[in-house]
């Protein structure tokens, strides 16, 4: 590319000027003429394609309508203006309604049957009628009639753009104005072979056509051009970090397997380990006793034992002579791991410390100092583990539970509570599509526990709506009998004036009165209640002193009540697939028969139902991840966890897996060859590749 002119500032476009250039850098981060060429259509509409107005229907996305405009009026207050115009063809009459610039296109519009309008627009429907809101809308003419004949992009925008005119059309104006003035000004960016492989046209036609295609085949062609090169370049950029870390960073040796591990293995280890784990444990065996530091994402399904995976792991750390630590999200889930493997381990005499928020201070410096003279070989604890008195004297491995809850920064500072890299094992209970954890995670070796431990029996999952409670009550009443444990989950802590769903409190007076003490025993616990009150609540629960557990989502990870055996979630449309997922983990840890009930009002969206089926239908972790990427999207699964890493322009990961592995294949292979991209042949990627990674610090070391 010609950095020169891509980085013309934005307000010298012509069409642009200095407001709009304000906006547009507000609105959207467009700066300069590449932001731009780079702002894609997210979709494309047939504008040959005319609809009349009786064929309208509610499945219509978008419509093309040919008419009259027949009548027009404002209406409502000076301050809440809104202009009405009525279109007419041969088949009917349909309403359309700006409410923004409402007395521009009063002025604008005005009843005549004699001229004829082409309107495109989304169909809503209002008082069982349909209409359109904020509508494009053109005088007919013989060109925008004879030059319809080609797919129309359509644009994102917002509503301050639009105001400005930068709306869809608006944006084509603009991409019209910079095109033409594109030509030998883009840079290839991939190998001459790249392209020969894939058969793929030049990038400089592939923006052409991506914006304004002649057909739909050359749009397909410029799509995969462009999503290959996107693809390609996060593949090369995480990949060669890896080879970087691997080739740079040291870990500790640990050749040694021991009395710890032995002694664990063979007298205390409670269960068979299943296959999956065994394959698992081996993976990370052969990172430790590499000399490499090890970067390893250790995932698995609810209740795969991956906690089992990550102490047998500390224990060889211990055997070698070194500390271990892990750091869990929130005070439940830490003091659930340390008495799990403080129960794990008392035969063994190892000292396992518990340090969070609420620990007291002459504890804190009892810990501190077991720390640093080596007496703690293992830590257990919070964000409390990232405070600076908290010094090791050999730490070996940090175990990161629930991960994506913790910053990348928090995380780096782990990573130097030692002179020498300690090794990272960082696990995730909700399962990652492997597209989701190519991206987010291409730089760490993946570790994948896929088996449940045997004798498990599977979930029932069952939908009800509202007016099913009183026999879910029945049922509830049934298990408790017999002497089962219940969670009750809300979304709301307290009741929205927006939102008509159960909150927490009025549900737990509803619950009360139809479980009224003495026969039965209540407990609450949200995210508002202070450390001492919840863990209190919880703890009753563990010792079954409570028969119903209602909460929120507090306790979606770390609580551990085998004989818990029935999870009701309200509202349970306003939950996401892999929230309700992770609730449902909750149960199913005994060997009885567990039960989840989903309950929902009869108002579900066509999302609301995929997941309510889905839920039902399936109770495996990874097939429900990935219906909850093609729903929700990378960016709203991923959240923090590596921002930036998803800042995707055109490429989907929900549907673009195909290319994805392409790409990642190629990048793998270039590195194999080139390792620093200095063949003249990639002289094109190895430009592209610096223009797009300034100098950071390498957090792929630790993330």
């Amino acid at each position: 590319m010609s950095n020169t002119f891509l980085n013309t500032p934005i307000e010298y476009l012509k069409g642009v000027g200095p407001q709009k250039a304000e906006m547009l850098k507000k609105e959207l981060q467009i700066f300069k003429y590449s932001d731009l060429l780079s702002f894609y259509p997210f979709r494309y509409v047939d504008r040959t394609k005319f609809y009349k107005i009786k064929d309208i229907n509610s499945d219509l996305p978008f419509v093309q309508l040919r008419g009259k405009i027949t009548h027009t009026k404002m209406l409502g207050t000076k301050r809440a203006q809104r202009f009405v115009a009525t279109l007419t063809d041969d088949t009917g009459q349909l309403e359309l309604i700006w409410f923004q610039g409402s007395k521009w296109m009063f002025e604008k519009i005005k009843p005549n049957t004699n001229m004829e309008y082409i309107v495109f627009g989304k169909p809503t429907i209002f008082n069982n009628n349909f209409n359109i809101s904020h509508p494009e809308i053109d005088l007919v003419s013989l060109e925008n009639t004879t030059l319809a004949s080609s797919l129309q992009a359509i644009y994102n925008s917002t509503e301050k753009l639009k105001i400005r005119g930068l709306d869809t059309k608006g944006f084509a104006q603009l991409q019209k104005a910079l095109i033409p003035l594109i030509k030998n000004n883009i840079q290839e960016t991939l190998s001459n072979a790249i392209i020969e492989r894939f058969q793929m046209i030049s990038r400089e036609e592939a923006i052409l056509q991506i914006h304004f295609p002649k057909n739909p085949e050359i749009l397909k062609h410029a799509e995969f051009r462009l999503k290959f090169e996107e693809l390609f370049f996060i593949q090369l950029k995480l990949l060669k970090q890896k080879v970087i870390r691997q080739k740079t960073f040291k870990g500790f040796l640990f050749s040694k397997i021991g009395n710890y591990l032995n002694s664990f293995y063979n007298n205390i280890l409670p269960f068979e380990l299943t296959n999956a784990q065994k394959r698992v444990i081996k993976e990370i065996r052969m990172d430790m006793g590499s000399g490499k530091q090890m970067n390893r994402l250790l995932q698995g399904d609810v209740g795969s034992g991956k906690t089992l995976v990550a102490l047998m792991n500390i224990l060889i750390c211990l055997d070698n002579g070194y500390q271990a630590c892990l750091m869990a999200p929130t005070e439940i889930l830490a003091n659930q791991h340390y008495e799990t493997i403080s129960k794990l381990l008392k035969p063994l005499n190892i000292n396992v410390g518990l340090l969070t928020g609420s620990k007291k201070v002459k504890e804190r410096k009892l810990l501190h100092e077991q720390l640093k003279n080596g007496e703690m070989q293992i830590l257990i604890g919070t964000h409390a583990l990232l405070e600076n008195e908290v010094q090791f004297k050999n730490i070996g491995i940090v175990v990161i539970d629930e991960q994506h809850r913790f910053g990348v920064a928090q995380r780096a500072i782990m990573w130097n509570k030692n002179t020498q890299s300690p090794h990272m094992l960082i696990m995730s209970a909700t399962p990652i599509p492997r597209t989701l954890a190519m991206t987010l995670y291409g730089d760490l070796d993946v570790s994948t526990i896929d088996e449940l431990p045997p004798g498990r029996k599977p979930i029932q999952t069952v939908h009800r709506f509202d007016n099913h409670r009183d026999r879910i009550f029945g049922f509830m009443k049934d298990q408790i009998a017999i002497g089962r444990q219940i969670y009750i989950v809300y979304p709301l802590i307290k009741e929205s004036e927006k939102m008509d769903y159960k909150d927490l409190m009025d549900g737990y007076e509803s619950i009360s009165r139809a479980f009224p003490m003495p026969k039965y025993n209540l407990s609450i616990v949200h995210g508002q209640m202070k450390a001492d009150a919840k863990n209190y609540e919880m703890q009753r629960f563990v010792k079954g002193e409570t028969n119903i557990l209602v909460a929120t989502t507090v306790i979606e990870v770390g609580v551990d009540v085998p004989n818990a055996s029935v999870m009701v979630i309200e509202s349970a449309e306003r939950f996401g697939l892999s929230q309700l997922h992770q609730l449902r983990g909750r149960v199913g840890r005994g060997a009885e028969q567990s039960y989840c009930i989903l309950m929902s009002s009869y108002k579900l969206s066509s999302d609301g139902k995929l997941r309510m089926e889905t839920m039902c239908r399936t109770n495996d972790g990874f097939e429900i991840a990935e219906v909850d990427l093609k729903l929700r999207g990378p960016g709203d699964m991923a959240g923090t966890m590596q921002s930036g890493v998803l800042d995707l322009k055109i490429a989907d990961l929900a549907k673009d897996s195909q290319i994805l592995y392409a790409a990642r294949n190629m990048a793998i292979e270039i590195l194999a060859e080139d390792p620093n991209i200095e063949k003249q042949e990639n002289s094109n990627i190895a430009y592209q590749f610096s223009q797009s990674n300034s100098s950071q610090f390498n957090w792929s070391r630790i993330s």
